[in-house]
């Protein structure tokens, strides 16, 4: 019987993403892959912050990061997308409404 070593605990001194906020997460990553926008990611697990950050080529800075910051969920809200240039494009309580900022970003014109 192979022994895995201790059961996962996760540690309470970095704040991460759950379950559902992740699939929140990777299905928008998902779309813009698709489209030929993103092409690929990283993760940052902080002791104030958990980050997303999505980039056109894996070289580069980031184009967008999605954070969460427990300690502002009382203030303006845990949630935030923000830009290349650091802009808060947008922040709030709940992550999915935050997610639709970029759904502006994924639409093109067709020539």
């Amino acid at each position: 019987m192979l022994n895995a070593g201790p059961p996962f605990q996760p540690d309470p001194d970095r704040v991460v993403f759950d379950r559902k906020e992740l699939g929140l997460i990777l299905t928008t990553y998902g779309r813009f892959v698709a489209a030929g926008e993103w092409r690929d990611y990283g993760m940052s697990f902080l002791r104030d912050a958990a980050i997303f950050s999505v980039f056109r080529r894996a070289a580069e800075h980031p184009l967008y990061r999605i954070e969460k910051r427990p300690k502002l969920r009382a203030a303006q809200g845990a949630y935030a997308v923000i830009g290349m240039d650091g802009r808060v494009l947008k922040r709030g309580h709940d992550l999915a409404p935050v997610l639709r900022v970029l759904d502006s970003k994924l639409i093109r014109p067709v020539d």
